[in-house]
């Protein structure tokens, strides 16, 4: 009983301070930028609808779509890396690191380049298909390569070389397309929250918030294949199904995330790894939704550093990201090392 207990309140602590973190950068993200609002105007701006018509829309129009883009889309990011650490039985697996960010990155920039060459637009859901499709295809090159590497780590690298071509094809293709056709790219392919609406914010809490509730639902089937696949098949899970749910839920947290921010860097990797430090705990149950606030804490810190580090200059958030992430995620090798 006393152990439940301690389990609680260390529960308690953390997403009391997630929360209160999440409250604090929420904020500052309002509250900090090139054209300084004062807390008043910022408070009748958001409960009374009414203020000075620039201000109201810098608000209104630029910093809370983007703020809250932040936040889902990095709590999405955060849950595809822990589903594919999951699936691979390893902490190290994130949409980065083996190649599906890079593959999906690939048939979004194809799409974006023929639509704005045809009809001189694109529009999110085409995005978020362009990004699902390149995030299967990337997950389908590295199951095939699973069942001839019998090594984990060989099978990283694998990912890391499936990144590198599908970058390298990126790049080919954005040097000979015709400068209207990529006005948008350069800065999407480094990873950017700017320029969100309030349309983008729909369309990512719907499908987001979707994915989440069945991540949710799946928290025992994965409770029970992390004690093994042979103790889950005895506790009735279909292992094929449970192995295709995960890889689909997975992609489409990767193809939210790219089709509207594009390539983010070791937000996959890090945050999972730190919650699980956090809670003390690899129960789903706690760990999913502390990873989903947790991704989204992580990034709205990350793309107010961003935004502010240099202003007016603004940084591309995977600088920070990768800044963060990195050093995390090597801790997080020798710590792995050293347990050995």
């Amino acid at each position: 009983m006393n152990i439940r207990r301690k389990r609680r309140l260390r529960y308690s602590v953390v997403f009391g301070s997630l929360i209160l973190a999440f409250a604090v950068i929420v904020v500052l993200n309002i509250n900090t930028g090139n054209v300084k609002i004062s807390i008043p105007d910022i408070l009748r701006i958001l409960f009374l609808r009414e203020g000075k018509e620039v201000e109201y829309n810098i608000i209104w129009k630029i910093r809370l779509p983007r703020l809250l883009m932040a936040a889902v889309l990095g709590g999405a990011l955060s849950l595809s890396g822990f589903l594919l650490q999951t699936f691979f039985a390893n902490p190290i697996a994130g949409p980065f690191i083996l190649g599906i960010s890079s593959g999906a990155k690939m048939v979004v920039a194809l799409t974006m380049i023929f639509f704005m060459h045809r009809f001189r637009q694109v529009s999110s859901s085409a995005l978020i298909i362009a990004a699902f499709i390149g995030s299967l295809i990337s997950i389908g090159f590295i199951l095939l390569m699973s069942r001839k590497v019998n090594h984990m780590a060989t099978l990283l690298v694998a990912g890391t070389m499936i990144g590198y071509i599908c970058s390298a094809i990126t790049d080919f293709i954005v040097t000979f397309a015709k400068d209207s056709d990529i006005v948008n790219l350069h800065g999407w392919s480094q990873g950017s929250f700017s320029g969100m609406s309030w349309g983008n914010v729909r369309v990512a809490f719907l499908i987001v918030g979707l994915t989440f509730v069945c991540t949710f639902f799946m928290a025992k089937p994965i409770g029970a294949f992390q004690m093994g696949e042979g103790y889950a098949q005895s506790m009735g899970i279909n292992m094929k199904m449970f192995r295709v749910v995960l890889i689909l839920l997975s992609s489409v947290f990767s193809a939210c995330v790219i089709a509207f921010a594009g390539p983010i860097s070791f937000v996959g990797i890090a945050v999972p790894f730190l919650m699980k430090k956090l809670l003390g705990s690899a129960n789903p149950l706690v760990v999913i939704p502390g990873t989903f606030l947790g991704g989204g804490v992580f990034c709205m810190m990350c793309d107010l550093i961003a935004r502010m580090a240099f202003a007016p200059t603004e940084l591309n958030i995977s600088t920070v990201t990768s800044m963060f992430g990195a050093p995390i995620v090597i801790f997080m090798m020798l710590h792995r090392k050293k347990g050995k």
